[in-house]
């Protein structure tokens, strides 16, 4: 594959995974106002063990073993550490801090990490990439409440949590791609199902609403599978700062669905995440 053709694979699946997140991150929102939010998080990380796990054994990938198991691992526990401080954060802290830092750090670590591994991109790619991390900023900026604490520790978890399992799922190997997924959410629904059984809360979901989560997972998967082929063809750093704007789709999705008016801050933000796109890909 050339340089050019890598760096087209790349955009298009950092563009998929982040419609798909995007769009997942809208349809769990609703999900949790009608629903218990562990019992969301729950059913869609099943989903995803279920469907990678099928299509695993379809493809004939075996199960990981060696760092790939290792890598799968520490990415669970990464990942569902890093939801958890953010759904606290947003649930008890100031959205208009909690969200753009936990955005903006679970983007730019990866981007750390590329750009030591990989060595500087382009300058053009480069222009992006930063455009990319403001814009991740704006979008996910909203009006903060005087009343609430900032939750700025938490978002710092959420950030850091969310950015190692963007890095830990980029060390796959190449070709690799159902079965260490598969591993990572069994992870997962093995920490929520124990945190399900300690705390005895409720987790149960009226028919439906699962069966609007069990979409919801489906699409969440689409968007980690994506992620994760973006970082087998292409740069880990352009991988990540493409797949962090998905905000923009929650966004969009929010205002032509659900009527919510759209702020200066998020049309500045959608349009500064149209520049970055435009500037990786002439990169």
């Amino acid at each position: 594959m050339t340089i050019d053709n890598q760096l087209g694979a790349t955009v298009a699946l950092g563009l998929t995974s982040a419609l798909a997140w995007g769009t997942a991150d809208f349809g769990g929102g609703l999900a949790t106002r009608r629903g218990s939010l562990l019992g969301v998080v729950f059913l869609t990380q099943l989903t995803g063990a279920v469907l990678s796990a099928v299509a695993a054994v379809g493809r004939g990938e075996p199960f990981p073993a060696g760092w790939d198991l290792a890598w799968a691992v520490g990415a669970g526990v990464a990942g569902a550490l890093g939801i958890s401080a953010l759904y606290a954060g947003l649930a008890g802290g100031r959205m208009g801090v909690v969200a753009p830092v936990t955005g903006v750090l679970a983007a730019i670590l990866p981007v750390l990490v590329g750009a030591a591994t990989e060595g500087l991109p382009p300058p053009l790619v480069a222009m992006g990439i930063g455009l990319g991390l403001v814009a991740v900023t704006l979008v996910t900026a909203s009006p903060a409440t005087d009343d609430r604490p900032s939750g700025a520790g938490l978002a710092l978890v959420a950030g850091l949590g969310i950015g190692m399992f963007n890095v830990s799922v980029a060390q796959f190997q190449p070709g690799h791609l159902f079965a260490p997924f598969a591993a990572v959410r069994l992870v997962q629904v093995a920490i929520t199902g124990t945190t399900l059984l300690v705390t005895r809360r409720s987790w149960r979901l009226a028919r439906p609403v699962a069966a609007g989560v069990v979409a919801v997972g489906i699409l969440d998967s689409l968007g980690n599978l994506a992620y994760i082929g973006a970082t087998q063809v292409g740069r880990l750093d352009v991988a990540a700062v493409l797949s962090s704007l998905y905000p923009v789709a929650t966004v969009i999705l929010a205002i032509l669905l659900l009527g919510e008016r759209l702020s200066r801050l998020h049309a500045l933000g959608i349009g500064l995440a149209g520049l970055a796109v435009a500037l990786i890909a002439a990169g």
